[in-house]
């Protein structure tokens, strides 16, 4: 039994932070080992209109379209107990809650999000954002996906990869090439439903990490898309995807976090039962600097993602520190996951133990959202463009 507190002797522990804590043991911890080995999680959807019911779905968005309208303290709070739990069903409720939901509130016409709200909030629909494709990732305004205007549809041709939600989304936030000789300034977001003629969807990836997170390709052959389901301006799509990028980095930064708490759950307890040359093996003075390490890497990372969000909350939105707080909080996961393994030895190296999965699934942050090697251009571009 884990007795690591998870910060609340620092931040005090939130109703919101209980309910879901409390939540995730009981509809999300039973599951979470048979989720990353059979890369499938069965009850994805009763989970998810779940989730509806406590008003997780739409916890920042406003009251008056069926959200919670809370902050994004409070959404990166949900984000690290769930990812606490199981990292992957996490990812897929940020890919929702936030690439989604967040984007419709910003940019959605009030019928549009008269039509598409109420599902997402309720669970009923499950939502994604496809931006990427096979040859453009981080540089996304390269992508190839054509929207072709007939009348008043517009028709669309090619592909998007990686796409968190691909095989089980509803609706999914796309974006695609209106104008290709305007380059960034011709990039429109299209509301795509399931079921649209000319849309389906390949065999979801097998992946290293964040298993039971479904990702498949996203495949568009003469697909038809009724103008009124642009999402903000024509041509304007580059505005509408950066408006949200900053905070997506936030709000999966909190992901990390969990995973952190994850391995120190698991590992300390270890420590104080394992015995080796007649004492438990936490009182190696090795090992205490391991239990310190991580306990401090964790706890470091969380106090940055806590206040970036308060920043935000309070209407400071900061593109280098949404940048940094992934970045470290992404690395530091992958750090203190191995330091995980290496405590529990031998046992931390087979798939009785979850050691594994937290690993696997920490390295994921290194790359998704903007490589570590992308959010430090960032950062880099913010100092310099203060010389210029």
């Amino acid at each position: 039994q884990s007795k690591v507190t998870g910060g609340q002797c620092i931040y005090g522990c939130s109703s919101t932070q209980r309910q879901v804590r409390k939540f995730c043991a009981e509809k999300l911890a039973p599951y979470a080992d048979d989720i990353d080995k059979n890369n499938d999680f069965p009850g994805m959807r009763d989970y998810w209109k779940a989730m509806g019911e406590m008003g997780l779905l739409g916890i920042t968005a406003p009251v008056e379209h069926g959200g919670t309208g809370l902050g994004y303290l409070d959404h990166v709070i949900v984000m690290e107990e769930m990812s606490r739990v199981s990292a992957a069903i996490a990812l897929s409720y940020g890919a929702h809650s936030n690439l989604c939901v967040n984007q419709m509130v910003r940019h959605a016409t009030e019928e549009q999000k008269e039509k598409y709200m109420p599902k997402l909030m309720t669970g009923e629909h499950v939502g994604a954002l496809a931006m990427s494709e096979p040859n453009a990732g981080s540089d996304v305004v390269s992508m190839k996906l054509r929207a072709v205007k007939k009348g008043d549809y517009y028709v669309l041709n090619g592909n998007k990869f990686w796409i968190t939600n691909g095989p089980d989304a509803d609706v999914l936030i796309v974006y695609a090439k209106t104008d290709p000789e305007a380059y960034q300034r011709g990039i429109t977001a299209f509301i795509v439903e399931k079921g649209m003629p000319g849309f389906s969807t390949a065999q979801k990836l097998d992946k290293l990490g964040m298993r039971g997170s479904n990702t498949c390709e996203l495949i568009f052959e003469d697909c038809k898309i009724p103008g009124k389901n642009i999402l903000g301006p024509l041509n304007k799509g580059v505005y509408v995807m950066m408006s949200g990028l900053d905070l997506e980095r936030l709000v999966l930064a909190s992901g990390p976090i969990g995973i952190m708490q994850s391995v120190l759950d698991y590992a300390v307890p270890y420590l104080h039962v394992r015995e080796a040359f007649g004492q438990k093996i936490g009182h190696f003075q090795l090992m205490q600097g391991k239990m310190a390490d991580m306990y401090t890497r964790l706890s470091s990372c969380r106090q940055y993602v806590y206040n970036v969000a308060r920043a935000c909350d309070r209407g400071h939105f900061s593109a280098m520190d949404c940048a940094g707080v992934i970045l470290y909080c992404a690395e530091n996961a992958t750090q203190v996951a191995l330091d995980g393994i290496q405590c529990l030895g031998g046992n931390g190296y087979i798939n009785d133990y979850p050691m594994g999965r937290f690993l696997r699934d920490a390295k994921l942050y290194e790359i998704g959202a903007g490589t570590s090697e992308v959010r430090r251009l960032i950062i880099g571009r913010a100092f310099n463009s203060m010389y210029k």
